[in-house]
């Protein structure tokens, strides 16, 4: 058995979805899931109690920081990241590879790796294959992502077909430099943009190196929705029905719904935090702008159909006056309120799976 494997539970006769668990040494998770993510070993504003009252299963933590600061050598010594940051339950890590190639503008592509410079203190870094994995060995993910290429997009169908090569050529190295490790499963990341048969070239590519899980890249990079959705109806055909399929950097909700409706099993995305911070929040009726001043008066929760702690305390007239204070309150409550909203849309998909209804729900919920 691998340290980490899919346990298929149920497939919606509606819209084909499915219903599962992912198992890994710190417990499995539900799915389709949502992944809060924790960039820097914390989800910004919240503590790791917070994250289990909204019953966040999983977090994600961000390698290319976590390099740079505090340093994969102090996560180790302290236990990796799980003794770290106190979280008990599972933690995927990224590879690093989104960060340097979305961060970094000073940088060089060859087959060896990425050489870049550091995006705080400007130093020459070089980060390889095998180093990613060599960090994340080091951080104790339970789930570690293979070193991959990002082109931007759109990008060349020429400059893509050299990008999944290489992809699919770090992907073996990935994969070597893993051998051994009984305690981390790691994934691969199929690439190839909004080209069909570079995205079955890398989808079959890493199907052939079987790994106990497969990515979808190289989308949520400012792609069309609809395109988004064409490159998952034609990229999923190829990929094992026995593993688990993890869409990368999407956290919007009808982003969240339309991957499961075609497969997904796992999202994650900054997007809750980060515009929670910025004072808007995520409701069943779109999103709003809780900071702008038709709000200032309204002493209605947030969203009147959700039960997280910032609804059932706290009026939209309050929390605007503590962001317009700058009161780090306010922006736990927004960014709180969002997680959760994310997290039980989840649950109430997942529920709508299993009453093969999820179409039905999506009409519902816009």
């Amino acid at each position: 058995m691998t340290a980490v494997y899919y346990e298929h539970i149920k497939t919606c006769k509606q819209s084909g979805a499915r219903l599962g668990k992912v198992h890994t040494p710190h417990g499995s998770f539900d799915t389709p899931m949502f992944m809060p993510v924790g960039t820097l070993a914390t989800v910004k504003m919240m503590s790791p109690d917070e994250l289990k009252e909204m019953d966040a299963q999983i977090i994600l933590s961000n390698t290319y920081h976590l390099w740079l600061r505090p340093g994969e050598d102090l996560i180790r010594e302290a236990g990796g990241l799980h003794s770290f940051m106190n979280w008990d339950r599972p933690i995927l890590t990224d590879s690093g590879g989104f960060q340097v190639f979305s961060l970094s503008k000073l940088r060089d592509i060859d087959e060896e790796g990425v050489r870049f410079r550091n995006h705080i203190s400007g130093e020459k870094l070089f980060l390889s294959p095998e180093k990613a994995m060599q960090i994340q060995h080091a951080l104790g993910s339970d789930i570690m992502m293979a070193f991959d290429e990002c082109p931007p997009y759109p990008a060349e169908y020429k400059y893509m077909k050299d990008s999944v090569e290489r992809t699919s050529r770090w992907a073996e190295r990935c994969l070597r430099e893993h051998e051994g490790n009984t305690t981390q499963g790691l994934f691969g990341i199929v690439q190839g943009g909004e080209y069909k048969d570079l995205r079955r070239q890398s989808a079959e590519d890493l199907v052939s190196m079987d790994f106990p899980g497969y990515a979808i890249g190289g989308l949520s990079v400012g792609e069309p929705k609809h395109v988004m959705n064409k490159v998952l109806e034609e990229t999923m055909p190829h990929l094992p029905d026995n593993k688990p399929r993890y869409l990368m950097g999407v956290g919007s909700a009808d982003a969240l719904i339309d991957g499961a409706i075609r497969g997904v099993d796992m999202f994650d995305c900054v997007l809750p935090t980060r515009i929670g911070r910025n004072g808007t929040c995520m409701t069943s009726e779109g999103r709003k702008v809780i900071r702008n001043a038709e709000f200032a008066r309204d002493f209605r929760p947030i969203d009147e159909k959700c039960d997280c702690y910032a609804c059932k305390n706290y009026s939209r007239a309050y929390i605007r006056h503590l962001i317009k204070s700058k009161e780090a309150f306010g922006f736990r409550l927004t960014s709180y309120h969002n997680l959760y909203f994310l997290l039980n849309l989840m649950v109430n998909v997942r529920e709508a799976i299993k009453e093969d209804r999820l179409l039905d729900f999506k009409e519902e919920f816009f």
